[in-house]
């Protein structure tokens, strides 16, 4: 299978690199690839809770997460075990890119969140990408990283934020 095959293997291992190492690697269920964009089904993959203060991510939740081979970042919608949308979590990213059955992402240290009734979207983690060294050592990265932030921010905000999921 090719990096842009629009091919079902049925299951996948997400893989999140960051800073050139291997961050998670996690199993998930290909839902659909277009050759452009990709669904993926996964548990949450993380060890006990992670509680960020406005979103908890427990066993139990579900992420539908969204990829985008010629786009900047990924999008998650995170359900709970009782099936109701916590929200949706933002990764600032590279395109990604499947090669067989492993889709690898490169996480750019920046972050969105946005509520299920829309009415709390946050930056995150700007302060790490700003101590990340990226904008020295690629700005052209930097540049399309911090124009995706925006640009979600955008959605998130106004409208059209869950036409990127239809």
């Amino acid at each position: 299978m090719s990096a842009n095959s629009a091919e079902a293997p049925g299951r996948v291992d997400v893989v999140l690199v960051k800073a050139g190492r291997t961050k998670i690697r996690y199993p998930g269920e290909l839902l659909h690839d277009d050759g452009t964009r990709l669904v993926v089904r996964a548990a949450w993959a993380g060890g006990g809770v992670r509680d960020f203060g406005f979103v908890r991510f427990e066993a139990g939740d579900v992420f539908t997460e969204y990829y985008w081979r010629d786009r900047w970042y990924s999008v998650k919608e995170v359900r709970a075990a009782t099936g109701s949308v916590k929200g949706w979590y933002c990764d600032i990213t590279r395109p990604a890119v499947l090669t067989g059955t492993e889709l690898v992402v490169e996480d750019l240290d920046l972050d969105l969140w946005r509520s299920a009734d829309g009415t709390d979207v946050r930056r995150l983690d700007e302060d790490e990408f700003a101590g990340s060294g990226l904008a020295e050592r690629d700005p052209e990265a930097a540049g399309a990283a911090v124009a995706a932030l925006d640009a979600l921010e955008r959605l998130a905000r106004g409208g059209g934020f869950t036409d990127l999921l239809a």
